[in-house]
């Protein structure tokens, strides 16, 4: 079932027309038919918008079933006692600083300083203590 025949059969089943959800989201109802036709795939903050204006959650849209499904196991993620470098704000701006300054320099240059910091960061890794020998 494409995207399109989804939401249409959501939207019958609450009894609502392309007009409805004309009113609820703000799209333009030729737009409404032209995503139930097939003709357009929407992206995902429209989906959202569907989603708001069929009262259903957004998995609704793309799963069929009563319940919603299991969650794949995620990769590690952070908890409340450690966070990742760059989640602060003073961080995020200095990502952005480093980022626009990237996009401006050439690929030659852009090898080196990628280089140059594995080699920063691996003098800078903590390193394993190995077990000292004991005085007598």
């Amino acid at each position: 079932m494409t995207i399109g025949d989804r939401l249409r059969t959501l939207r019958e089943a609450k009894n609502l027309s392309q007009g409805d959800i004309e009113e609820r989201t703000g799209l333009f109802r030729c737009y409404v038919s032209r995503v139930e036709g097939g003709y357009t795939v929407p992206m995902l903050d429209t989906l959202e918008k569907f989603a708001r204006a069929l009262e259903v959650p957004i998995y609704q849209l793309f799963y069929e079933g009563p319940n919603p499904p299991e969650r794949p196991p995620l990769p590690h993620s952070t908890t409340a006692g450690e966070t990742e470098w760059g989640s602060s704000r003073r961080e995020a701006r200095l990502l952005l600083q480093f980022r626009r300054l990237l996009g401006r320099i050439n690929e030659k240059d852009r090898r080196l300083l990628l280089f140059t910091a594995q080699k920063l960061a691996r003098r800078n890794r903590p390193r394993s203590r190995k077990a000292l020998p004991e005085s007598k």
